[in-house]
């Protein structure tokens, strides 16, 4: 192979699409560890965190792929230490899943019947903001294509735009749900309380690792 074409192979943006899906892989197992919990399926939700930690392995195996397809003479049209500060930003969405999922089976804890409606609303909020996310992420390679810019680019920091939105909507259904479990404190004992507080924490986690992912995202766009 010639210099020119060594400086040409191994693009990090087709790898970077398949980073993104695999953390949104680790996201989709989000919902079912809430719906074995709130079966009160623990031996199932045992079965997803091992699910979770294979598929989180899976990407950390992708994200060491990425960094090697950063050569010093490979020509990119952003930073690569840009590159690296996204890739870092997707990675810690499938690491917040993986505490999720920890955290659930530390403990066989029962959800409040009257909280069970608002955390499945919340879950569903925060696959809007990761799905925003990957809906922007896999662009990266027509964004390549264009260094970073043109139509393509407007296109996608409106998605990030959208991202945003559903983030703060996610935080505003965050301290909603908050207040209705400290209203219902006394009829919970302490600890049932601290890991309620614990999942709502882990859930928001999520959103707010993948809204840091976005502003990165746009970062490389609009630099």
């Amino acid at each position: 192979m010639s210099i020119i074409q060594d400086m040409f192979s191994g693009s990090p943006f087709g790898p970077l699409v398949e980073h993104t899906k695999k953390v949104h892989e680790c996201v989709e197992v989000v919902r079912p560890l809430m719906e074995a919990l709130a079966h009160e399926n623990y031996p199932e939700l045992h079965k997803l965190q091992d699910k979770v930690s294979k598929l989180e392995y899976e990407a950390d195996l992708l994200k060491q792929e990425i960094r090697s397809r950063l050569p010093r003479r490979f020509f990119l049209p952003v930073d690569k230490s840009e590159l690296d500060s996204f890739l870092r930003n997707q990675d810690k969405i499938a690491d917040r899943v993986e505490d999720l999922a920890v955290i659930l089976t530390i403990r066989d804890t029962k959800i409040h019947p009257e909280l069970i409606d608002d955390f499945f609303d919340f879950v569903d909020q925060i696959f809007q903001v990761t799905g925003s996310l990957l809906t922007a992420a896999v662009e990266l390679n027509n964004l390549a294509e264009v260094a970073f810019g043109g139509a393509e680019a407007r296109a996608v920091i409106e998605l990030i735009d959208k991202l945003g939105e559903e983030e703060w909507k996610a935080d505003r259904m965050a301290r909603r749900l908050s207040k209705k479990l400290y209203s219902l404190e006394g009829r919970m004992d302490p600890i049932s309380v601290i890991f309620h507080e614990k999942i709502l924490l882990a859930l928001g986690s999520i959103a707010n690792e993948a809204e840091n992912a976005g502003d990165m995202l746009r970062m490389m766009i609009v630099k």
